[in-house]
This record gives structure tokens, C-alpha cells and sequence, in this order.
């Protein structure tokens, strides 16, 4: 049968039959979807109108997230899918999709921000390295025009993941990238994820 993007096969509004007049097309094909699970990476190239590909992601587990407020991004572990807006069955099967929301490991960031400012993210400050007084005097004045680091998002450094939402389309171009969630944004899902456990 095929799976088919056209309208002919339906009813009218006002709910009767339609005579179809001619067969499928090829521009109205219809393909599966992706569901791009997590695991070793395993992408199939899909040939599409005009020549151009499409890479289909069958399975990932890295991606390239953001850290917006430090405007630096890192390639990073895709390790669960946590919520999912439109279904919950996704989350189930862990499946990668746009704007759904997922644990990243957060080592890359933490180290990018030892090196920028000489702070262990998640530990006592004592555990911080020694170095020479002109650069502990570089780390403190980018310390001083640098935002100010969230509670919520300190608490998650400890446990070393982040939550982070994904903007790419990983059964359209191959990739699982997003950001990581800061701010109200960060707030609104640790609610929805507290209820969802209630």
C-alpha cells in the first residue's frame, strides 16, 4: 500500500465519499519515522526529490549542546531521555526527537569552567588548583563580568548531568543538538518532572 501524504483518500467535509480520479504520486510519498533511539551511532542516507539526501539517525548518543549565558558549546553524551511533550510512549523507548528534553553528561562544561574561572562546579572551593597570582587575577575579573551560575543548575554540576532540550531534527539531518536548560525554563520542567514522579 505505501504510506501516502495525499488528501483524495479521504472523505469530503461534509462527510461523503470521493471518487478518486488518478493513482499516487511520487510527490506525495510518505516515509516510516525515524525513532531515533540512543546508542552507537548509525545514520542511513535517504535520496530525496532533486538528488539531495536526507540523514536519517537510527541510533545516537552524542550531540553538540550550548551553554547559552557562557555562549560556549561541546560535544557531549546523550545518557536518557527525561520528558516528552507531546508523548510520554517516546520517553519510554528513549526516542530522539525535536524538543524533547534529555540528560547530557555535564564533564565538558565543568571543565571549560575550571579553566575559565578556576572553579570546580559542584565542590567546595577548597578544591580548587593553585596557579600563579596573574592568572588567579585574569580568573577573578572574568569572574566578575560573568553571570550569575543558578542553584538549580549548580545542583545539577554535582550530580555531573544536565538537562538540556534538543532543537536539531535527528530523522532529518542526522544530529541530536540543543542547549542546555537554564533559567525559568529549567524551573518549568524540574516541575513537570517532580509531578510526572508524584
Amino acid at each position: 500500500m505505501g504510506i501516502s501524504r495525499d488528501s483524495r483518500h479521504k472523505r469530503r467535509h461534509t462527510g461523503g465519499r470521493r471518487k478518486i480520479h488518478q493513482k499516487k504520486r511520487k510527490y506525495e510519498l510518505g516515509r516510516q519515522p525515524a525513532n531515533t533511539r540512543i546508542g552507537q551511532k548509525r545514520i542511513h542516507l535517504v535520496r530525496c526529490r532533486g538528488g539531495s539526501f536526507k540523514r536519517r539517525a537510527i541510533r545516537l548518543d552524542h550531540g553538540n549542546f550550548s551553554w547559552a549565558s557562557e555562549n560556549k558549546s561541546f560535544r557531549c553524551r546523550i545518557v536518557d531521555v527525561l520528558y516528552n511533550a507531546s508523548n510520554d510512549d517516546l520517553v519510554r523507548t528513549k526516542t530522539l526527537v525535536k524538543n524533547c528534553i534529555v540528560q547530557i553528561d555535564g564533564n565538558p562544561f565543568k571543565q571549560y569552567y575550571l579553566k575559565q574561572y578556576g572553579e570546580v562546579l559542584g565542590k567546595p572551593t577548597e578544591d580548587e588548583e593553585k596557579v600563579s597570582s596573574r592568572v588567579q587575577a585574569k580568573r577573578e575579573k572574568r569572574k566578575a563580568m560573568a553571570p550569575v551560575l543558578q542553584d538549580n543548575l549548580r545542583n545539577q554540576y554535582r550530580t555531573g548531568r544536565l538537562y538540556a532540550c534538543l532543537t536539531s531534527r535527528p530523522g532529518q539531518c542526522g544530529r541530536a543538538d540543543g542547549y542546555v536548560l537554564e533559567g525559568t525554563e529549567l524551573d518549568f520542567y524540574l516541575n513537570k518532572l517532580k509531578k510526572k514522579k508524584k
